[in-house]
């Protein structure tokens, strides 16, 4: 059974491609700090699998841990690297905990993987790298824009660091997923998204609205240049999301990537508006939800949504939930860990 190193596995992607990797007979060591997660979530992963990956707790810029690791975990055949911190509003806040925490966490691993014989990385990137694009759907060759904020330039930095290090080390190989909008929670409600403190994304702060955690929904701007004036964005169920992980990771240890290193844009390639998402999430739910339209917020983008082609074709994968879908998912583990019937 090949091994897998899941760092930051404990967390919203993360747990759920844990959970994809062992039901495709995949044996799973997540390491994570806990800074924003919890260890309840192994639990659900063993209720969902009947089987509790191992897990190592501690932080991954500690050089000395990450080869104490690497040690006691010999047969390692490739990572797939999720743990980063992930607030842009927090990130502008503090650039230098995002640039410490980030950069080097993914210099401490890709040091490890040369000198313990790890070949393969599937990293966790972002679809912040193309910035606001020059045209849509956004493919693999759309360029590089400059970043909105520290967040976004850590990934694409992350990125540019991985290429260098596979130009002066050709054994390694590298996959980056540049993922679109992350929403959902497992169909079982036994893992899903559960941000500490005031959500910074759209899907939690609906549910936690409707589920009178908040007060009310703020949708950010109504002047776009949109079909009914909010930011349209690409949001893919985070279980989706987790099964082209379980691909790209196969893809490495099977030794079937064509180039060294690969990128895929992850989304379903539909844009959809913040009011398609309300709607869709009223119609799901029952629920009449309390919104209100305010000013755009500083860094948002107008409009993202992916061109999936490449992946769907040279991945074989291909997103599967529809937004109503994806919804009543996320509602179901807010109803469920707000102990509502």
């Amino acid at each position: 059974m090949k091994q897998i190193l899941v760092t930051g596995g404990t967390g919203y992607i993360g747990s759920h491609t844990a959970v994809e990797l062992q039901n495709a007979g995949y044996e799973v060591v997540i390491v994570d700090n806990l800074s924003n997660s919890s260890l309840e979530v192994l639990d659900g992963i063993e209720k969902i699998t009947g089987i509790r990956p191992a897990f190592e707790q501690f932080d991954l810029i500690e050089k000395d841990k990450v080869n104490q690791f690497f040690t006691k975990y010999p047969n390692i055949e490739a990572i797939i690297h999720f743990a980063a911190s992930k607030a842009v509003g927090e990130s502008v806040e503090k650039p230098l905990l995002y640039y410490r925490n980030n950069l080097v966490s993914l210099i401490n691993l890709l040091e490890a993987m040369d000198q313990f014989n790890v070949s393969g990385i599937v990293f966790s990137s972002s679809c912040t790298v193309y910035g606001q694009p020059e045209s849509l759907p956004v493919t693999e060759q759309a360029p590089i824009l400059k970043a909105n904020s520290p967040y976004g330039n850590t990934k694409q930095i992350c990125e540019e660091i991985i290429q260098d290090t596979l130009v002066a080390n050709p054994k390694l190989k590298a996959i980056a997923l540049r993922y679109f909008n992350p929403v959902g929670a497992h169909p079982t409600a036994l893992i899903g998204e559960l941000p500490l403190g005031v959500p910074q994304n759209l899907v939690p702060f609906i549910t936690q609205t409707a589920a009178g955690v908040r007060q009310q929904l703020s949708v950010f701007g109504s002047d776009y240049n949109t079909p009914d004036g909010t930011a349209i964005r690409d949001y893919i169920h985070v279980v989706d999301l987790a099964k082209a992980h379980v691909v790209a990771v196969s893809r490495l240890v099977e030794e079937k990537s064509k180039k060294q290193f690969e990128v895929f844009n992850l989304g379903t390639g539909n844009g959809l508006t913040v009011l398609d998402v309300v709607s869709s999430f009223e119609k799901v739910s029952g629920q009449k939800l309390n919104y209100k339209i305010v000013d755009r917020r500083p860094g948002d983008v107008e409009k993202v949504y992916a061109d999936t082609t490449f992946a769907n074709e040279e991945l074989g994968w291909k997103a599967e939930s529809s937004l109503d879908d994806i919804l009543a998912s996320a509602w179901k583990w807010e109803k469920k860990i707000r102990g509502i019937k």
